[in-house]
């Protein structure tokens, strides 16, 4: 597995499969430009396959804050150290930062636990109109 922190020679063709279980998924043109707007990025490539098989996200003031809105592994890629590699890999790219925020489902939070992160309380509004992004 190859490891990114930019999306230089990401097609959107390599991002197909993403996403899943999203009634309102981005399509790959939009889920680029997500990749290309975010303050950081690591993606993980199958050289082998020349396709994306896991990417994080974090959005930041580059000061005090960021927020990790996005952690995806496909499907087949799963249980095989990605996600804990892009999550250590992004945690260190924000290592001089005061606070590193994210939310997760319930079931998600002994993932994080073993990253050192604390469970808190959030509120968040979702537009599941504008979900895919268009």
């Amino acid at each position: 597995m190859l490891y990114k922190n930019s999306t230089g020679d990401i097609s959107s063709d390599m991002l197909e499969g993403f996403f899943v279980d999203w009634p309102n998924r981005p399509n790959s043109q939009t889920h680029l430009r997500l990749l290309n707007n975010s303050s950081k990025v690591i993606i993980a490539i199958d050289d082998n396959r020349n396709q994306v098989a896991g990417f994080i996200t974090a959005i930041s003031d580059g000061v005090l804050s960021a927020y990790i809105p996005f952690l995806e592994v496909l499907p087949e890629y799963k249980n095989k150290g990605i996600g804990k590699e892009l999550v250590s890999r992004m945690l260190k790219e924000l290592a001089d930062i005061y606070m590193i925020d994210l939310c997760c489902d319930d079931d998600l939070v002994p993932y994080y636990d073993k990253f050192g992160m604390t469970k808190t309380n959030g509120m968040v509004f979702r537009n599941y109109k504008m979900q895919s992004g268009n």
